[in-house]
């Protein structure tokens, strides 16, 4: 009996790794945000309950936290952009999301950098190009983004966790942001 259970929980985590993607560790991430010979910096951000009170309405979403991380790229002393890594849970599993905005707060680029639901949830890369150059306030599923069915989970998870960084950038990091 012990031994059946052992194998039916062995074979149980193999499955799960299975569905399992991870596609650029962190630092690979950093190199596809702004090049291989760019230097990072980390840019926590310590939001006040009225800063995450904009933030979340702008986002029209929750936050997790009132710490927030940015990653800045520069080269030559000159900013680069934005970068901001996002894990949420799609159905019953995370994604991982690398976030760049311009210096100028423009979303730049969406790249999965890790996908633990299975394989056919996962929107292709063309997918995520719409979101580029979108503002912030016509960012939204059905106004120019187009739902795909069997991964319309996965899709509402990408625009809320785009729209958030955004909605952060402006309320804290924009020119006219406190």
């Amino acid at each position: 009996m012990r031994r059946n259970i052992a194998i039916g929980l062995t074979l149980a985590l193999l499955a799960f790794q299975a569905g399992a993607t991870v596609y650029y560790s962190k630092e690979e991430a950093f190199q596809l945000a702004f090049g291989a010979d760019a230097s990072v910096e980390n840019q926590p951000l310590f939001l006040s309950e009225a800063q995450t009170a904009q933030i979340e309405q702008l986002a029209q979403t929750k936050l997790d936290s009132q710490l927030y991380t940015f990653y800045v790229g520069k080269r030559a002393g000159q900013v680069l952009g934005y970068a901001a890594i996002e894990t949420h849970t799609v159905r019953s599993h995370p994604e991982t999301l690398l976030i760049v905005l311009s210096p100028a707060g423009e979303l730049e680029k969406v790249e999965v950098l890790a996908f633990h639901e299975p394989p056919e949830y996962q929107p292709p890369a063309r997918w995520y190009a719409q979101l580029l150059k979108n503002p912030l306030e016509t960012l939204r599923l059905g106004n120019g983004i187009d739902a795909i069915s069997g991964a319309t989970l996965s899709t509402q998870s990408a625009v809320a966790s785009t729209r958030k960084v955004m909605a952060v950038y402006r309320v804290m990091l924009s020119a006219g942001a406190p």
